[in-house]
């Protein structure tokens, strides 16, 4: 079965974008780190002894073309782009966000979309600018900008290196023409190839996505694009399973796509391309060099909190007590009117404490060598009891392993991480 990954990009990336299996011979053992009783259980509260570490995103909600299959806040930029009034809202978002995260130290920025390449360079360098005066923003911070390979784009990496940016993440999806054309990409393979020189030459950071199980696919090109990126030497590479999202063109007219068998094919051989390569399969569709991993988001992965601002996107941010869960208003007109209000976030609510045990279970499992035990506490404010049962019943059927205090999916758990993540879900009354 192909895992139909979630989405990375969980900021409104969403938010994108970046092994070791334990014995089974502990499955059966009590889990007695957090001796609480039933009834406290039951009873039990948010408690934070710490805040999770905390992320920005940027959302940039336009691109020169919607893609068949592309279900994220993107719009046409038919008109052109607002680059000034937009770079200015976005700066009057953060500043009205500053009372939520005040004095919290920013580890990754990522500027995605959209195609965050249709701004200028003196855009985003206002932009990191802002971040820079306003937030405590680590002096190391890895800061990521998405970027289409179009001709005009490709011209400005120098520029957004300039700026700031230290990661370029090209959306590459395949260097096959035909298969460009049939996902609606606006560039071709010679651009796909030129973007990718480019990047090199002004960044020692860089990640390229690639789709397989394409409309028509063979097995060989799949394996065939994989061997091209890897004559770039890219320290990440991001390869996702094209998947039929609602309300996406390709939903309303589903193009013929490779059947299961040759999906996993796919997979499999690019999985062991990638590793026969140096690459290190951490997460369900990312793929790096060692210490290339993208810190942006392994931090969603693992849980930290984040703020998101501009049009459409969400943030995840914890206090004391609490998560809160916020989406600023989606349409890019209706984001500017907002801002100018003093309001841009157009929904706002407290997760639950069952749902805050899904959501990491959600993230956390997406990684291959899985999570400390005590980081659920760390990053939920709950004990791990909570899930006692749960991870009894993902033991019993062996899609999770559970090895001096490590919490991993096995490798049927990799291979079937829907049913995995079942377990976790919360009942409904």
């Amino acid at each position: 079965m192909v895992l139909r990954g979630l989405s990375t990009r969980m900021g409104g990336e969403a938010q994108q974008n970046d092994e070791r299996q334990p014995s089974a011979s502990c499955y059966n053992r009590p889990m007695n780190t957090y001796p609480l009783h039933p009834v406290e259980l039951k009873e039990q509260t948010v408690n934070f002894r710490a805040l999770p570490p905390l992320s920005l995103y940027v959302h940039v909600p336009w691109c020169a073309r919607k893609c068949p299959y592309c279900d994220f806040n993107s719009h046409e930029a038919r008109s052109g782009l607002l680059e000034r009034e937009y770079v200015a809202a976005l700066i009057r978002d953060l500043e009205l966000a500053l009372p939520q995260i005040w004095g919290r130290k920013v580890y990754t920025v990522f500027i995605g979309g959209g195609t965050p390449s249709l701004l200028s360079a003196r855009a985003i360098e206002d932009i990191l600018a802002a971040a820079r005066m306003l937030l405590p923003l680590e002096v190391n911070a890895e800061i990521t900008l998405e970027a289409n390979p179009g001709t005009v784009e490709a011209e400005r990496f120098a520029g957004y290196r300039s700026a700031g940016v230290n990661r370029l993440s090209l959306g590459i999806q395949s260097f096959n023409d035909a298969h460009l054309k049939a996902l609606g990409r606006i560039h071709n393979a010679a651009e796909a190839r030129r973007a990718a020189e480019i990047a090199r030459q002004h960044f020692d950071n860089i990640n390229l996505d690639l789709m397989y199980g394409l409309p028509q696919q063979p097995i060989e090109d799949a394996g065939q694009d994989a061997v091209t990126a890897l004559g770039y030497a890219p320290q990440h590479l991001s390869c996702y399973h094209l998947t039929l999202e609602p309300n996406t063109a390709f939903h309303r007219h589903p193009p013929a796509l490779p059947d299961e068998e040759a999906s996993s094919e796919m997979q499999r051989r690019i999985e062991q391309l990638l590793a026969a390569h140096g690459y290190r399969h951490y997460e369900t569709s990312a793929f790096a060099k060692p210490q290339k991993q993208s810190r942006h988001n392994l931090n969603y992965w693992q849980f930290g909190d984040y703020l998101g601002i501009g049009a459409g996107a969400h943030s995840k941010l914890s206090f004391s007590d609490k998560v809160l869960r916020q989406a600023r208003h989606k349409q890019p007109q209706a984001y500017l009117d907002a801002v100018a209000r003093g309001s841009p976030v157009q929904a706002e609510h407290e997760v639950g404490r069952d749902d805050l045990a899904f959501e990491f279970m959600m993230n956390a499992l997406r990684l291959n060598e899985g999570f400390d035990e005590a980081l659920f506490a760390e990053r939920t404010g709950l004990s791990l009891l909570v899930l006692r049962r749960e991870l009894g019943e993902a033991g019993r059927r062996g899609l999770l392993l559970r090895d001096r205090q490590r919490i991993a999916p096995t490798e049927l758990g990799r291979r079937f991480l829907n049913d995995l993540l079942q377990i976790f879900l919360p009942a409904k009354n």
